[in-house]
């Protein structure tokens, strides 16, 4: 379908949000709530970013795990409306499955202390040490400190417990146990408080709510369209160039600019090294990209059902955890979302999607014989790990789809396809661009903590604030 995105455009926005992921969606809706004009650009067709969905042959596949803390239903009552804020409802059965340990849990701070107790045997003042430590632990606090060296503290010798408190979140920001501590803590004490929670209704009924709002609070949004440079005058921003899907370049002028991109990428190729001090480029080659993910989308034949078998299930055959294991190109590692027809009312549908970690560099060598072939060893794979909980499960499938960290890059532009955006190290650096070029902001999956959906629409809140008072001071004007 033919799509002019510049119609009735406006020349000039008092602040324009590049990419349209939960974060950017977030910081355009404070911003137009707080009676600023806002433009929103979205490369893609849909809005939503890595919280998004596709149909297949009367499926509705949400693209990866969506599993996030209790927080988001505060931040979506605050930030977005109460009846978005009552869509999230909590997943109640987490499995684990692994040589080393298999059980179900609501995966909260009183069953897993439970757990540590009877199953592990860990003392009850271990227990609470690592969860007040873990509570109390903010970004801006010391580095030194791995995560390793965090269970080290409270679970010495103990890699099953290890394995349980690290794999989720492994999944949910690309953690590594040499990471920084606070880089877990912070994630993992979210999830303590009460849980996994999940959308209720599907990612798509949540985004077209998501997309209501924001047009009701005057957003503009544009979608197939791609920015190709953000302006920079007098060491100022001054606007974008975008260009529309037939080829057209425009130039939308503005006081402020939002980027929801690749924290690299906004600054090599939408900004341009030229424009940053010499410094803060160094600091900026610091910054390392976080990993990619794999997904396999499962569909049940119409008229086929299962038992229920858990709604999000952690198995591998590794003997212990490991993060260079996790992301492999041949994991047996995997969590599978299962979407029973309750989990969208009103479908009477079952599919799975199944999730695993991954590294961009294992695909993207692949030549296109390669890679295909590599992408069905994946499907079967899965299916073969599938079939422990719901036995004959190909006879059951009515379709069969896989995504790699290549096709992550595809669809939202990330640099190596990289799904929880940088390291620790690059928060710093997303945090600092308004000092280098004043009304530069970004936004989005920085840091690792700032990953996810909740991190990602709080940074959207943060930085909204942030370019709020810097309109307001009127420093924006020319």
């Amino acid at each position: 379908m033919s799509h002019d995105w510049s119609k009735d455009i406006k020349p000039e926005y008092d602040v324009i949000v590049i990419g349209g992921g939960l974060a950017g969606l977030t910081c355009a809706n404070m911003l137009a709530r707080g009676g600023h004009s806002v433009i929103l650009l979205e490369q893609h067709y849909n809005i939503g970013g890595l919280a998004n969905w596709f149909k297949r042959k009367g499926h509705i596949f949400d693209i990866a795990l969506h599993g996030f803390p209790v927080g988001m239903i505060k931040t979506c009552r605050k930030y977005w409306t109460p009846e978005i804020a009552d869509m999230i409802v909590q997943l109640k059965g987490i499995r684990f499955d692994n040589p080393q340990f298999s059980f179900t849990t609501t995966y909260d701070r009183e069953d897993f202390t439970r757990i540590l107790e009877q199953r592990f045997k860990i003392p009850r003042e271990n227990i609470e040490g690592f969860f007040n430590t873990a509570r109390n632990m903010n970004f801006y606090d010391d580095q030194s400190m791995t995560t390793r060296e965090f269970f080290e503290k409270f679970f010495p010798g103990h890699d099953d417990v290890v394995r349980m408190l690290m794999e989720p979140v492994a999944y949910a920001n690309g953690s590594t146990l040499d990471d920084p501590a606070i880089t877990y803590g912070i994630v993992f004490s979210n999830f303590m408080s009460k849980g996994v929670y999940t959308v209720r209704g599907g990612t798509d009924q949540f985004m077209g709510k998501v997309r209501e709002e924001l047009l009701k609070n005057g957003v503009d949004i544009r979608t197939k369209c791609l920015v190709e440079k953000i302006l920079i005058k007098d060491r100022k921003v001054a606007g974008v160039i975008a260009k529309s899907r037939r080829g057209y370049h425009y130039h939308i002028k503005s006081k402020a600019v939002v980027s929801n991109g690749n924290l690299l990428s906004t600054i090599h190729k939408l900004v341009g090294d030229e424009n940053f001090s010499e410094s803060f480029i160094e600091e900026v080659k610091k910054v390392r990209l976080n990993n990619s993910s794999c997904q396999v989308y499962i569909g049940i034949k119409k008229g086929e059902r299962f038992d229920y078998i858990g709604d999000l299930i952690f198995t591998s055959e590794a003997e212990k955890f490991d993060s260079q294991e996790l992301r492999s190109k041949n994991t047996t590692s995997r969590s599978f979302s299962i979407y029973y027809p309750r989990t969208r009312p009103g479908s009477d549908m079952y599919s799975i999607v199944a999730d695993s970690n991954a590294d961009y560099d294992d695909w993207a060598s692949l030549s296109e014989g390669e890679y295909h072939a590599s992408k069905e060893e994946l499907i079967q794979r899965t299916l073969d790990a599938l079939e422990k909980y719901i036995p004959k499960i190909r006879d059951k499938v009515d379709h069969l789809e896989a995504a790699t960290p290549k096709t992550f890059q595809k669809y939202t532009l990330h640099l190596s396809g990289a799904s929880f955006g940088t390291k620790f190290e690059g928060l710093k650096v997303s945090m600092g661009l308004p000092k280098e070029i004043p009304g530069l902001f970004h936004t989005g999956s920085a840091g690792i903590i700032m990953s996810g959906w909740l991190g990602a629409a709080n940074y959207g809140v943060i930085v909204a604030n942030d370019a709020d008072k810097f309109l307001s001071s009127g420093a924006g004007n020319v």
